[in-house]
């Protein structure tokens, strides 16, 4: 932290003066941010780090309202892949699994990055053609994936069951060995560890109430619940609540917010090797480092802020699990939650720029926020640095819900975690 902390931003705010140029005495210099970034999560802090690192902007402020790491950062389920099938998406997302092969060295910070491979179940003839054509698709792109049949999906995963009589028999999947895991609250702190030794400010339990405007319409600050920050960029990655705050700026945003839910079991010895994912069933499952078995379902079926999620949903997917994974039939669950996820109308992100001059977003991940965080937030950070988009997250402008150029990955991303 710089000596311009939180308490040292506020002290004077704290008293109901909102007029800025009062705050300060003249004894103690006014600051302004170069750039404050919205919503302390991985996208938010790794977008400090790269402004930091490859742009040298340090005068950087990251403010949330909770803390660091504990929105959609702290409750997704860990699964890191690329093997999508547009080029915008596949290109984006495989950006981010170059990144995490050496996020650990970069942050000097375990992020307990997995190479475990994710396996994607096909059970039905039409799963079977949607897998494949993802394969040659990604094998276009450059990308790892393979069609493997049901002998080798039991070689990669012993657990699976092959029973042909089962209500979803596995008729074979697509495998991408260089995808896998990471720790989601290391990846947070490594992110803010590594931006604060460069300089930026991590304000916490500091909610945005409000984006102010000068009179001509450019960004002239936020104001929070301690006070008006001044900043002459300010960029939100506020998953869940992104359309909320963007909302204070005039700024509209096609987000839908659904719960999305997920659960994990008693801790066991090791006994599952990769991630699994079924999209018929809608359901995923890895193992911990701890033991435990992740288990995850799709959205909720209602939108809603409610983060506990609606039972039907996971009550299907857990008995789907236990059909195709019969050996954890009598395992127990430790606990339950859901996450909020916004969704825009193809379901693939929003990140660039705003209509309002010195406005960036980046939201409308969907499920798939977590694996693309070290890439989203390298492109954000070019994004807001040059005022420009770098060429990988350029497709994923908002001007694209005008123009009809979507990227509708809503049925081709398979489950969409």
């Amino acid at each position: 932290m710089s000596k311009f902390s939180a308490w040292s931003l506020f002290k004077n705010a704290l008293s109901g003066n909102k007029n800025w140029d009062e705050q300060w005495p003249d004894s103690e210099p006014k600051k302004e941010y170069d750039v404050v970034i919205v919503g302390a999560g991985g996208h938010g802090l790794g977008a400090a780090y790269y402004l930091a690192k490859e742009h040298g902007i340090t005068n950087v402020a990251v403010i949330d309202k909770g803390w660091l790491g504990g929105g959609n950062t702290g409750r997704n389920t860990t699964i890191i892949r690329s093997n999508y099938l547009y080029d915008e998406s596949a290109l984006l997302y495989d950006h981010a699994v170059d990144l995490w092969q050496d996020l650990s060295q970069e942050l000097n910070y375990n992020v307990m990055y997995s190479n475990r491979g994710v396996l994607m179940l096909a059970h039905s003839v039409h799963d079977v053609q949607s897998f494949q054509r993802h394969v040659h698709a990604n094998r276009l792109n450059g990308i790892d994936n393979r069609w493997v049949t049901p002998e080798e999906c039991k070689e990669i995963c012993p657990p699976l069951s092959l029973n042909p009589d089962a209500r979803y028999p596995v008729m074979g999947g697509a495998f991408q060995a260089r995808a896998g895991t990471a720790r989601h609250d290391a990846v947070a702190w490594g992110y803010a560890r590594a931006a604060a030794a460069r300089g930026v400010d991590i304000i916490q339990n500091c909610p945005v109430t409000a984006i102010k405007r000068h009179p001509n319409g450019s960004v002239a600050g936020v104001e929070t619940a301690k006070g008006l920050i001044k900043a002459k960029k300010v960029a939100v990655s506020a998953a869940g609540h992104s359309s909320v705050v963007m909302q204070t700026a005039d700024v509209q945003l096609p987000l839908e917010s659904f719960p999305l839910q997920a659960l994990v079991s008693e801790p066991v010895k090791p006994i599952f090797p990769c991630v699994v994912m079924s999209n018929a069933v809608h359901a995923y499952i890895s193992q911990s480092d701890k033991g435990e078995l992740v288990i995850g379902s799709g959205t909720d079926q209602y939108t809603s802020y409610s983060q506990r999620g609606g039972l039907p949903l996971i009550e299907h997917t857990v008995a789907a699990i236990c059909e195709i994974f019969p050996t954890f039939s009598r395992m127990r669950m430790l606990r339950k939650w859901g996450g909020i996820v916004d969704v825009t109308p193809d379901r693939s992100a929003i990140l660039g720029k705003t209509p309002v001059d010195g406005l960036y977003v980046n939201c409308g991940w969907g499920t798939g926020g977590f694996k693309a965080t070290p890439g989203a937030a390298h492109v954000f950070a070019h994004t807001i640095a040059n005022d420009e988009p770098h060429k990988l997250n350029a497709p994923f402008n908002l001007d694209r819900f005008r123009t009809g150029r979507l990227i509708d990955e809503a049925a081709a991303a398979a489950v969409a975690h």
